[in-house]
């Protein structure tokens, strides 16, 4: 919804798959954890993965955002090239301790692919180059704001190059990832989950962001949040409450979002541990690069605004 909204956020990955003996790819070999929160790499004094790594155990990151380069093009915030740059070289440091990556298509801000690539078919090309530059087991589409979101021309559209992505890529996992309302999924998250099931673009995990409701207790309104996602994927898909737990995630706001709604360390522990025992399948955070002390500090890109030590929510999210 509002994630990126601070200081006009824009734009993950890197390696490409090497076959392993029994044929086996790096992207299977690898696998991407549950837990990556978000890195961005073009803002807010972005920390050394590695060191981020080292520091909490977390494996994994999101990494933000991949946008148009011109037309259909990717590229990340689309100003650095897809391969070559310093993307591909933090990609690069994460696998070679130990971890992984998804790229993040999309955000609040920026040149987007879904509103510039011209039909499904174009779009879904654009995220098989990032695939294959990469190797990559998963990707996430942060499907955000009126060009996409609230755009039912581009919805389709994504949903459309997800199918076709998955379709060519047995074994991808595809994300989606949109605003919420306290009580679950608004009009248009229905209406994402909705031609999600009718256009059959088997969807692996809708993950809802549960902030920048203007409200006082974010624990109590993200579990709301969720358990209205829970119900419409139930409804939608005739799954049942644990098969719909399993296809969610949660992304989060550490610290102040942007209307000073406040995520402490308790509550995000407790909206951890909520999504661990009912089996969500992701959890992340707005971002890795705030997850550091400025108590007082307000809504800033290079920390949290609250009082906490360093990558904090980044350790506590390693533990799902």
């Amino acid at each position: 919804m509002r994630k990126r909204s601070i200081l006009a956020v824009l734009s993950v990955v890197a390696a490409a798959a090497a076959v392993l003996p029994g044929g086996a790819s790096a992207a299977e070999e690898r696998a991407v954890s549950p837990a990556a929160p978000y890195l961005f790499l073009g803002w807010g004094d972005p920390p050394s993965p590695s060191t981020v790594m080292q520091a909490t155990g977390v494996r994994s990151f999101t990494m933000a955002f991949v946008l148009s380069g011109g037309g259909c093009s990717p590229a990340w915030d689309s100003s650095r090239p897809l391969t070559g740059g310093v993307d591909e070289q933090r990609i690069n440091e994460i696998r070679a301790a130990g971890g992984d990556i998804v790229p993040s298509f999309g955000g609040w801000s920026g040149n987007k692919l879904g509103p510039n690539c011209p039909d499904a078919q174009s779009l879904a090309g654009a995220y098989q180059q990032v695939i294959d530059a990469y190797g990559l087991s998963a990707i996430d589409i942060d499907i955000e704001n009126s060009d996409e979101f609230e755009n039912e021309t581009v919805q389709d559209r994504i949903l459309g190059a997800l199918k076709i992505v998955k379709e060519n890529n047995p074994g991808i996992q595809t994300i989606v990832t949109f605003g919420t309302s306290t009580t679950g999924p608004n009009f248009y998250g229905n209406r994402l989950i909705d031609r999600a099931n009718e256009l059959g673009a088997n969807i692996d995990v809708f993950t809802i962001m549960p902030f920048d409701f203007g409200s006082s207790n974010i624990l109590t309104d993200t579990i709301g949040a969720a358990e209205g996602l829970r119900a419409k994927l139930s409804s939608t898909f005739g799954w049942s409450e644990s098969q719909a737990y399993g296809h969610m995630g949660i992304s989060g706001m550490n610290g102040l979002s942007d209307q000073q709604e406040m995520t402490s360390l308790d509550t995000w522990t407790q909206i951890r541990d909520w999504a661990s025992s009912k089996g969500l399948a992701r959890l992340a955070f707005w971002a890795v690069n705030r997850d550091r002390p400025c108590p007082g500090g307000g809504v800033v890109s290079n920390c949290s605004g609250i009082d906490q030590p360093d990558w904090e929510f980044t350790r506590i999210t390693a533990g799902f």
